[in-house]
């Protein structure tokens, strides 16, 4: 289980791909907190450390991860937000994120507002049931606040610090994300039967 609070800002240095998926190595800071087999949120997407050097860590996807998340679309040399996972004594400052993404959404829009940028998002449309304004999502595995909602899409707006720590900072339009919906929603619309 994660928080979608990002802890480092990792680099794709390399993709190895073969028929049964891809192999990604990241370099990044935590790599020191890794042992093979830890479980490591990549863009949201849960992954587990296959080899660990002290400064990077390799992980698989298989076929369905790469079809399914925008990891398919990664290259080298891209930025990936990573998010070790929540500890039991830890402070559990965003939302529950589980690293199992529902869907790829993609950016309609990005505009500045101030200090902040807003970035308008359409999601799977059966995704957008699940969107409540001033709700939880984790939008490529960082915890944030839907700012509104339309019919199709829906509104972050992202602060100084979210842009400073995490890749949304480049989001533009047509750039695809992984989206994870709060576990909470789905799990209430299967406690009353109301799934359509």
């Amino acid at each position: 289980m994660f928080t979608g609070l990002i802890e480092d800002l990792g680099e794709v240095v390399a993709i190895d791909s073969d028929d049964q998926g891809a192999r990604l190595t990241i370099r990044t800071a935590l790599a020191g907190q890794l042992k093979e087999g830890d479980s490591v949120a990549v863009n949201g997407v849960c992954l587990t450390a296959t080899s660990v050097e002290p400064d990077s860590f390799a992980a698989d996807a298989m076929n369905e991860t790469l079809r399914r998340t925008s990891l398919g679309a990664a290259e080298a040399g891209g930025a990936v937000n990573l998010e070790l996972p929540l500890r039991a004594n830890a402070h559990l400052g965003g939302h529950i994120v589980q690293g199992h993404v529902d869907g790829v959404g993609t950016v309609e829009a990005v505009r500045d507002d101030g200090i902040a940028k807003v970035v308008t998002v359409a999601p799977p449309a059966e995704l957008m049931r699940y969107v409540v304004e001033k709700g939880s999502i984790a939008v490529d595995g960082v915890s944030l606040t839907v700012a509104s909602v339309a019919d199709k899409t829906f509104d972050l707006w992202l602060i100084p610090e979210t842009l400073q720590r995490t890749s949304l900072a480049s989001a533009e339009p047509g750039r695809v994300l992984n989206i994870e919906v709060d576990i909470v929603a789905k799990y209430v619309e299967r406690l009353v039967g109301t799934k359509s």
